[in-house]
């Protein structure tokens, strides 16, 4: 959803404008004026939020590789349920429910683009681990960037634009006087994605994987004799991905796919499918026996990979004079003052003491679990173990400190933060010392990854943070309280995390056997940025062989989309993701740029295309919840309920080695063949419809609000 006109009547005119000599910024809540902000009602609403939108965020990145911006669908609903109590929520109830609940994303981000690549590294971690970690580097996150705040927000103010704080403080300040309409919207949506996805991938009442091979009839065959297939992977959260992105990312990620899918897979099947075997890599491959999905996982991703990673390279070199001025300015930081007893309730901080205190725990925490992680390994003294773990530790410390601030003004300048780059930079250099050190293989990766999921997480809410602190700022909430409230967010985004993704390990598996090599879960669960750590650590880590002349061709690519001025990292992962996926985010993009065109007047067209935040936040949040959901009834531990519930596959349970009991699914032969999935055609342009029906009522309702 765009933002609202600049400029509303409770507003401060220089809220937006930098300020004359002797001028100073007046909040609408003034310092001494004495507003609830932490309530019962506030922090437990906040709760809810960051369980839902953390399950949310974790399992559209985990499924598409692109995370959702959970902010703006909290504040609306804060404002929306603070409306339903006897006593209406205060404006900065609903600051607070926004800035706990913002832990969400920025917790899933941290994970998902690097826990899952332990499972890819064969590497089971327990959720005890991954909470720690997470938690942990959130929290340097936290203090780290505190000591800054007072620059970034009132020294700058007016001049750094903080597009993304603009667009929730604007939600929050229009929210003391519109109507209800947006939570309306973000419920309705959030209802149909769970349905949707629950009728799709639950009780499979037909096939949400569309391919032409079947569709197409003898057409489609043909095609795919060539290895030229389309597929459609139609389910809500990929199509509430593509409407939130938008036409122009959606078809360039298309684009990506269509390179990989439809020129280079038949390339390689015209140019090495002789009767020789492509001998690459310390692999034997018969090309012309291998199908496009084969030819793909095989040559396409790993030159993905390489894109992927110098797509990060190439951002961080954009961004070079940011993270010069920004390092700087930690250090800065650090002889910094605050949290006095005679400072205004608007500028008060946590104390120095406290912030310096938990700097120390958090990294004392980081040491530990890397000398357990060490330990429990069983290959190293515990002297061994101890020096590992003190590395670890300094290392992650100082990567934290580093790009903390680069993060943030990465944020406030362009509302972009640039945590792939960052993130692989930390795990090569941590694999790079770890190595120096004698520590290298399984347990050399774990420590690695671990580094790199704290770091990870670290920036990325040191970027969240710093638009709250900035919203704050405008409305006139206590940063102490922001700061302080904040980790309880974290620990419940954490606690969340550690309990998801090992579901959907177990249920889906992020590595799975095919002729009889375990290869990626591409179709399921691919994880882009974490495949591409996966790879690169392994690489370093173990010193076996590489496709390293892919990942140079990928690289090569990268730098000519660069110069091509498209935007590289949309268009890398394009090539990594498979492109049924892609196709289901074109379709939602596609959408998006029709309602927002339609329309008899100028404010209707924009009404309709303000309702594009809220109803793709609330499809990917239902759509999400359902999925974790449809992964839970395939436990055991749920007696795999899934099998009273399918229509469309007949699951089965089988006893495999040492007596374990696996979940083994049947398609029945209407659900793949060609009327199954044109039924899941029909649905998917029904679920089109029914959003462009969604958009209209919803800008019917905001002009009438506004018009009254």
């Amino acid at each position: 959803m765009n933002a609202p006109i600049k400029g509303s009547r409770l507003l401060p005119a220089n809220a937006y404008r930098k300020l004359e000599p002797g001028e100073s910024y007046s909040p609408i809540i003034g310092a001494g004026q004495n507003i609830p902000e932490i309530t019962v009602w506030s922090v437990l609403m906040a709760l809810v939020m960051v369980l839902i939108f953390s399950a949310a965020c974790l399992y559209i990145a985990l499924r598409a590789g692109s995370g959702i911006e959970a902010a703006i669908p909290i504040a609306v609903a804060a404002i929306f349920f603070g409306r339903m109590r006897a006593k209406k929520s205060t404006i900065l109830e609903n600051v607070m429910v926004q800035s706990i609940g913002q832990a969400s994303g920025v917790v899933a981000a941290g994970a998902a683009f690097v826990i899952p690549a332990l499972y890819l590294n064969a590497i089971q971690p327990t959720w005890w681990q991954i909470f720690l970690a997470c938690f942990l580097g959130g929290s340097l996150g936290v203090v780290l960037i505190i000591p800054l705040r007072k620059y970034f927000v009132a020294d700058r103010h007016g001049e750094l634009p903080f597009p993304e704080a603009t667009a929730i403080n604007e939600i929050l300040v229009s929210g003391e006087s519109s109507g209800g309409s947006a939570g309306k919207i973000l419920l309705t949506s959030f209802g149909l994605g769970a349905a949707y996805d629950f009728l799709a991938e639950t009780v499979n009442a037909w096939n949400p994987g569309i391919s032409t091979t079947s569709v197409l009839g003898p057409v489609g065959e043909w095609l795919g004799k060539i290895r030229v297939e389309l597929k459609i992977n139609a389910i809500a959260a990929l199509f509430g991905l593509g409407y939130i992105i938008g036409l122009k990312y959606a078809a360039i990620i298309f684009a990506g796919s269509v390179v990989a899918y439809m020129i280079f897979v038949p390339l390689m099947g015209v140019i090495f499918g002789g009767p020789e075997p492509l001998v690459y890599a310390g692999v034997s491959y018969d090309i012309a026996k291998m199908n496009a999905g084969e030819i793909f996982s095989a040559f396409i991703k790993p030159i993905a990979i390489g894109a992927i990673a110098t797509a990060g390279v190439i951002g961080l070199i954009r961004m070079r004079k940011i993270i010069t001025s920004s390092v700087v300015l930690g250090f800065k930081g650090i002889g910094k003052k605050g949290g006095v007893s005679d400072v205004a309730r608007t500028n008060l901080d946590m104390k120095p003491a406290n912030v310096l205190l938990i700097q120390l725990l958090a990294t004392l925490g980081m040491g530990i679990l890397f000398f357990v992680v060490c330990v429990l390994a069983k290959d190293f003294t515990v002297g061994q173990s101890i020096l590992y773990a003190l590395i670890g530790m300094v290392i992650s410390f100082l990567l934290c400190f580093l790009f903390t601030p680069v993060a943030a003004e990465a944020i406030a300048i362009v509302g972009t933060n640039p945590v792939s780059g960052m993130t692989l930079v930390t795990v090569i250099i941590s694999s790079l010392v770890m190595m120096a050190v004698g520590l290298s293989g399984q347990t050399g990766i774990f420590v690695a990854l671990v580094i790199g999921t704290a770091v990870c997480t670290a920036l990325s809410v040191a970027g969240a943070l710093i638009s709250d602190f900035k919203v704050g700022y405008w409305i006139g909430a206590t940063p102490r309280k922001q700061q302080v409230w904040k980790f309880l967010g974290l620990a419940i985004a954490a606690l969340v995390v550690a309990f998801v993704i090992p579901i959907m390990d177990q249920a889906f598996h992020f590595l799975v056997e095919k002729n009889g090599v375990m290869v990626s879960n591409e179709d399921v669960l691919p994880a882009p940025q974490a495949n591409m750590i996966a790879a690169v650590i392994k690489g370093l880590m173990t010193g076996g062989q590489q496709p390293y002349l892919l990942y140079g061709i990928g690289a090569l690519i990268a730098v000519v989309v660069t110069l091509l001025k498209i935007p590289t990292l949309a268009f890398a992962l394009g090539m990594y993701l498979p492109i049924g996926i892609n196709a289901a985010v074109l379709a939602g993009g596609f959408t998006a740029w029709l309602v927002a065109r339609s329309g008899s007047s100028k404010r209707e067209k924009e009404a309709r295309a303000n309702q594009g935040t809220l109803i793709a936040s609330g499809m990917i949040a239902g759509a999400a919840i359902i999925g974790i959901v449809s992964a839970v009834l395939r436990l055991d531990w749920t007696s795999f309920a899934i099998r009273f519930i399918s229509i469309g596959k007949e699951f089965n349970l089988e006893t495999v080695a040492d007596g374990v009991t696996v979940l083994r699914d049947t398609p029945a032969a209407w659900y793949t063949g060609i009327w199954g999935q044109l039924l899941g055609l029909l649905m998917f342009v029904g679920l089109g419809v029914i959003t462009f029906v969604l958009a209209k009522w919803g800008a019917k309702m905001q002009m009438k609000e506004e018009d009254s």
